[in-house]
């Protein structure tokens, strides 16, 4: 007899099928919801979330350390953002592909104001860094110490620690016929110099490289014997500054100056001819260190006649260059959390909360059979989730197991859990993304353990990346096959969880379970498109489900019913999904939306989007879970992997599985509710594609942060907060 909890479970029907043709017409005849005029441009919408990111740092209510990171964010963001975006305009002016998009921009105006707003950005980055966290950082006795202010001492061990650790290491290389301009490695930081007289072999060509291998550490710790008091550190770039004319003996240095290319990372993997897809990538990934060059950044003082020559060698104009009050290589200082013990200058730490039922030892096959499981990390662990594949592993009724794995940890106790689970005789399948960006190389590491554990390992399916996060246990309880799952709107990935937002769903639904199923064979095997019951899986039900959810919010609303949208994604950038979403705004339907980064929507505009409110949550963690809730419908809200984008409906394969459970639905809308009202920590966008800053000052009038209600809410402290 089952012992499940089925109090108050909805029972959703299936949606209707949505019309073939996607699109409605605006309710004011005069209105062409296809304007221009009422879309944001996505490129130019990501600078507007990096901005927020680096406001961070500035904020003085966080601590000092956590500014710090929030600026080195800010700075790896911005890599990402022209190995990726930019490069990808770039790419589109080499084919003379000049086709505006739906903000009507075309590429190269799109480039230009990147560029300036990207230059301005990082002005304003070195202020913050020089003006306000190095001089704070100081006060609390940890000191970044540059040339000028090097001790007599200092200097004495910086140049035993060059000779033994920086010179044997570097390969400067002098440039003329016999050594050209060196390929540089992506992202490397290398010193170009100007040179002064005759070499052994009698040539001048005047100019050399030196790069710094990455094998380096990027900040140097000065031993306390040296300076006993606090933490102090030089740059490598100091170092290898204040010596370099030991690399070129005889020689007078005239200029030398840090610079640091950012080049395209995009792999390009065709479909045709592709036998084994890891190979491929492989051959890809070397190459991925040397693609064209998108971002010169060199230092504030490197001359003009040093800067044309980078230039012309990594064919970049003077727009794509950027000069830097400061090191350039600023993400290597993320290093410094390892190497100094300053609590008091971090976030507090917590413990994740943990549902009763789940806690260690406890059998979380017996949990999920009595009641569903809804965790929300970082806030409540994600422990539970490695645990059950363990105990799945382990356990001797399980028959077989199955998984997408996007992103995971580098050392991943789910890859292990699974190899575990295929020795000891379970079926095991595990879907791998070989193209999850950036991830390529781990990802093709953990199929190799996994094949030789001896599970059935496959790379989705060509065309579509996997991003749909799914597990899938068999079980053999009182002679018949039961099935769980797990579905999440994250990665498994356990470093992950602890600053990512993400709900994670455990489940022994039959419907739900069966649907994951289809899921699976789906894109494991082949046949025609299987339909699951409730499960709105992409590239084939997403979008039109979405479409047809939204279109009944439209349809109460002019028959005079209350109507609500409320979306927590991470972007929204697809031009059908924003014009429907445009389509129920006249109608008089209240949309909020919680957007993290990418909105290519305007709010607020008359006549089109009144009804529409925008805001993002930017803060400790990185809000990351993708929600959608619909007031009207038999079953009102879905979590899902995927974002409002046209890679994800289209391009990918994603699921949105509903919330079945009344109380969990209530949880999560409150939950929503709190960004919604949250004055501290949440940012609102304007029809102008600017963002309203939060109040960050007045406490006692807007109260705490939505992120740290949660936390008190939800998680153990194991320190409490009181600033």
């Amino acid at each position: 007899m089952s012992t499940r909890d089925q109090s108050e479970r909805i029972e959703p029907q299936p949606l209707p099928d949505a019309p073939e043709s996607i699109g409605c017409p605006a309710i004011a005849e005069d209105i062409d919801l296809d304007d221009s005029a009422y879309y944001l441009n996505r490129e130019l919408s990501y600078l507007q979330f990096n901005l927020r990111v680096l406001d961070q740092a500035r904020n003085t209510r966080h601590p000092l350390l956590e500014r710090l990171m929030f600026l080195l964010i800010f700075s790896s963001n911005l890599d990402e953002f022209y190995e990726i975006r930019v490069s990808g305009l770039k790419k589109q002016l080499g084919f003379g592909r000049q086709r505006p998009g739906p903000d009507g921009k075309y590429p190269q105006e799109v480039l230009s104001e990147i560029h300036a707003t990207v230059r301005q950005a990082l002005q304003e980055q070195y202020r913050i860094l020089n003006e306000e966290l190095l001089p704070a950082m100081a006060d609390q006795n940890i000191r970044f110490l540059y040339r000028h202010e090097w001790s007599a001492s200092l200097t004495e061990w910086t140049q035993e620690y060059f000779r033994n650790e920086v010179l044997p290491v570097i390969s400067p290389l002098g440039l003329d016929p016999a050594h050209p301009f060196p390929r540089l490695v992506n992202k490397s930081l290398n010193f170009i110099l100007s040179l002064e007289g005759k070499d052994a072999f009698g040539r001048d060509s005047g100019l050399a490289i030196v790069p710094a291998p990455r094998a380096l550490p990027r900040l140097i710790k000065v031993p306390s014997h040296i300076m006993p008091d606090g933490d102090n550190f030089i740059f490598l770039s100091s170092v290898i500054h204040a010596h370099v004319e030991e690399f070129f003996p005889g020689m007078r240095v005239k200029e030398c100056h840090q610079f640091r290319v950012t080049r395209n990372s995009d792999l390009e993997m065709s479909n045709v001819e592709v036998e084994d897809v890891a190979s491929a990538l492989q051959g890809e990934l070397h190459m991925r260190r040397f693609g064209a060059a998108a971002k010169l950044e060199v230092g504030s003082g490197c001359p003009a006649e040093l800067t044309d020559f980078l230039l012309e060698r990594f064919n970049l104009t003077e727009e794509e260059l950027f000069r830097l009050d400061g090191p350039v290589n600023l993400q290597r200082l993320m290093a410094l959390n390892s190497m100094i013990n300053r609590p008091d200058l971090q976030f507090p730490p917590f413990s994740p909360g943990l549902p009763s039922a789940l806690e260690e030892n406890n059998c979380i096959f017996t949990a999920v059979t009595r009641e569903d499981q809804l965790l929300l990390h970082p806030y409540q662990s994600f422990i539970p989730v490695i645990d059950w594949v363990r105990q799945a592993a382990r356990d001797s009724g399980v028959i077989s197991i199955k998984q997408t794995l996007y992103r995971t940890n580098e050392s991943s106790e789910l890859v292990e859990a699974l190899s575990e689970a295929a020795r000891n005789g379970k079926e095991v399948t595990v879907v791998i993304e070989l193209r999850a960006r950036f991830d390529e190389e781990d990802n093709i590491q953990f199929a190799s353990i996994l094949q030789e554990a001896g599970a059935v390992v496959v790379y989705g399916v060509m065309g579509y990346k996997t991003h749909a996060k799914m597990l899938l246990i068999v079980r053999r309880e009182s002679g018949r096959l039961k099935r769980y799952a797990h579905l999440g709107t994250g990665n498994y990935h356990r470093k992950n969880s602890l600053i990512y937002t993400d709900y994670s769903l455990m489940t022994c639904d039959e419907t739900l379970c069966a649907d994951v199923h289809k899921v699976f064979q789906q894109i494991t095997g082949m046949g025609k498109k299987i339909s699951p019951d409730l499960i709105l899986h992409a590239p084939f039900k997403l979008m039109k489900g979405l479409v047809q959810l939204i279109t009944q919010e439209k349809q109460a609303a002019l028959d005079g019913k209350p109507a609500r949208i409320i979306a927590k994604i991470n972007s929204l950038t697809d031009p059908a999904i924003i014009r429907e979403l445009y389509c129920a705004s006249q109608s008089g339907v209240k949309i909020d939306l919680i957007v993290r980064g990418i909105c290519c929507l305007k709010p607020g505009v008359p006549g089109v989007s009144e009804n529409i409110r925008v805001v993002s949550t930017i803060g400790r963690f990185l809000e990351h879970s993708r929600v959608y809730y619909f007031s009207n419908a038999t079953c009102p809200l879905y979590c899902s992997s995927a974002d409002w984008m046209e890679r994800n409906l289209q391009r990918r394969i994603e699921v949105a599985f509903p919330i079945l459970k009344k109380k969990w639905i209530n949880r999560i809308v409150e939950e929503m509710e709190l960004h919604l009202s949250d004055k501290r920590q949440t940012w609102e966008l304007q029809s102008d594609g600017t963002y309203l800053r939060p109040d960050v000052d007045s406490v006692e009038e807007v109260g705490d942060g939505v992120q740290n209600q949660l936390l008190n809410s939800l998680s153990i402290h194991a320190t409490v907060n009181r600033r």
